[in-house]
């Protein structure tokens, strides 16, 4: 096994949980998975990140979106996503 052609059964990322699994998956499996469980940051506190974040459109439809290779839609999600004077999420 060269470094330039890795095998498959090498580990191609630092996180285990950054893997996309090769097999389809519901949106409910997605959301069960962990990248990062209970894990101390820099700063000391302990964190825990999904894998796949669940987001639902403004028009009801439900996506999972991977916390690295879609970390951009993630942050325009996060900016489109405002709250009123109650609480209650807005979208631009």
């Amino acid at each position: 096994m060269s470094i330039d052609k890795p095998g498959k059964d090498m580990q191609r990322t630092v996180n285990p949980g950054d893997r996309i699994s090769d097999e389809p998956q519901s949106i409910e499996e997605k959301a069960q998975q962990l990248a990062v469980d209970h894990v101390p940051d820099i700063m000391g506190d302990v964190v825990t990140v999904p894998t796949y974040f669940i987001v639902e459109e403004p028009d009801g439809e439900k996506k999972a979106l991977h916390h690295v290779k879609d970390a951009e839609a993630i942050s325009d999600m996060i900016r489109q996503a405002r709250v009123d004077e109650n609480g209650d999420r807005i979208w631009d």
